[in-house]
């Protein structure tokens, strides 16, 4: 009767472990779209032996768990891939934003502005009495210094327009914070019984790799399986159930800065520290790139301010008036035409002497030499030349970006793929499984029915 028995014990084993199989073959089949998900097995081992007449002897088999196919190194790999392919596609986008606002092509940026400036200057060489000539020569000179003017203040709002992004992206990272949080209080609570959360952990590894994709982190896993999310400069965002929620506030220039909460609600920038994901990507175009294109505007408006006036200022008007300055401001904000002159077009200093009035061009032919003299960038770039290399740097600026997101979003394509054949779910082999799942929960049927039917003739015998 044990041996008996014995063979009925082993035939529902191997019909409860194959349907667990199967089960599970199912879960993968279901879920081979599904982002994050990594691929199950069954871990199968025979019973425990026992002793029988006809020695040691295991009857049937049982299942010791579910395995995730995991490789826990390219997680970390894609985390970081994930990191620099957000702050180059960050960086791109808000340089694609910028090389729009001051594009040249249309006629209406600074160069073009210079262009028509000096033009009309050279008008006057020809004509210095000329009230047409006089009337243009105020018109394009209230241009140029309206095209710095506004091409610096549209810098200013996509800096503005950064600092809405930063705020966005810092809410997105404190909401997976919490996500990372809530899955580890789900992950600790399941493995603590032994059991292996897999879902839970998929589901966190897709968070991680959505909160690198927006900051630089660091992370480390604990023996409970809880993982530790640290930001810049090693200060934890996530450890444990416990999170920081890091805030953006206004710094001294007006713009946006990330501050870092401690225990004690002190907070601490580390704006400076984030490098990475988009948020890295935003603050470089933001604080280094925009700012650097600010200070190329702003020289050539103290350009005109400095060496400009200086030469208009020691010439004559048409009423022999003398050192009239053609630009008021003190740099590209605020850069303006001379309203004296904006009303008066005779107060234009084409003369270079009182007794050359009006005939005499000396002042505006000094004034149209400045155009070939290089004065700014060091003494190496003219006016034009300055304001050209400004394009050219902001083109530059936006090919390199996209090379470097190009080849950071090929990067992570890699890595994601080679994730897939690690950790992917295969249709192919797992229809090859639950064939072969199949037919062993058939076999273990017909070993049940047998028994049964051994049993059935042990009774008959009996009775």
């Amino acid at each position: 009767m044990t041996h008996l028995f014995g063979v009925l014990s082993t035939g529902t084993s191997a019909l409860l472990t194959q349907q667990r199989a199967i089960n599970l073959t199912g879960n993968n089949i279901a879920n081979v779209n599904t982002p994050g998900y990594s691929r199950q097995r069954i871990r199968l081992e025979t019973a425990t032996p026992v002793g029988t007449a006809a020695g040691l002897m295991s009857f049937g088999v049982v299942s010791r768990g579910i395995e995730r196919v995991y490789d826990r190194y390219l997680g970390i790999q894609i985390n970081a891939e994930a990191s620099r392919s957000g702050r180059w596609e960050a960086q791109q986008a808000a340089l694609e934003r910028t090389e729009a606002l001051l594009d040249e092509s249309g006629g209406g940026g600074i160069a073009a502005a210079l262009g028509g400036f000096f033009g009309s200057w050279q008008d006057l060489v020809l004509k210095p009495g000329g009230e047409v000539e006089r009337t243009v020569a105020v018109a394009a000179s209230a241009r140029l210094a309206e095209a710095v003017r506004s091409r610096y203040a549209d810098l200013e709002r996509m800096r503005r327009e950064l600092d809405a992004d930063l705020e966005s992206a810092i809410e997105q990272v404190n909401r997976l914070a919490l996500q990372v949080s809530e899955l580890n209080r789900q992950i600790a609570r399941v493995e603590l019984g032994g059991e292996t959360a897999n879902d839970y952990r998929d589901r966190r590894d897709w968070v991680l790799k959505e909160l690198a994709g927006l900051i630089d982190i660091q992370t480390s896993e604990a023996a409970d399986g809880q993982v530790s999310v640290s930001v810049s400069g090693g200060r934890p965002l996530v450890e444990s159930g416990n999170t920081w929620a890091l805030r953006v506030e206004p710094g001294a220039d007006g713009h946006g800065r990330i501050f870092w909460p401690d225990l004690d609600g002190a907070l601490t920038d580390i704006t400076a520290s984030v490098r990475g994901g988009r948020v890295g990507g935003v603050l470089a175009v933001r604080d280094e790139r925009l700012v650097a294109y600010r200070e190329r505007i702003d020289e050539i408006a103290r350009g005109l301010l400095a060496e400009v006036n200086a030469v208009h200022a020691a010439g004559f008007g048409l009423e022999g008036t003398t050192g009239t300055d053609l630009f008021v401001g003190s740099g590209a904000a605020d850069l303006r035409l001379n309203p004296e002159v904006a009303e008066h077009p005779g107060l234009l200093a084409a003369s270079a002497s009182a007794e050359g009035i009006p005939g005499n061009a000396g002042n505006a032919l000094r004034l149209l030499s400045l155009r070939d003299t290089p004065l700014l960038r060091g003494g190496t770039a003219t006016f034009e030349e300055a304001a050209q290399g400004l394009v050219s740097l902001i083109g530059f600026d936006v090919q390199q970006a996209r090379a470097q997101a190009q080849h950071t979003s090929d990067m992570l394509g890699f890595l994601e793929n080679h994730r897939e054949a690690v950790s992917g779910v295969s249709l192919d082999e797992e229809m090859v499984n639950l064939i072969r799942y199949q037919a062993a929960y058939q076999a273990a049927a017909k070993l049940v029915s047998l028994a049964d039917e051994m049993l059935d003739a042990l009774m008959t015998m009996v009775r």
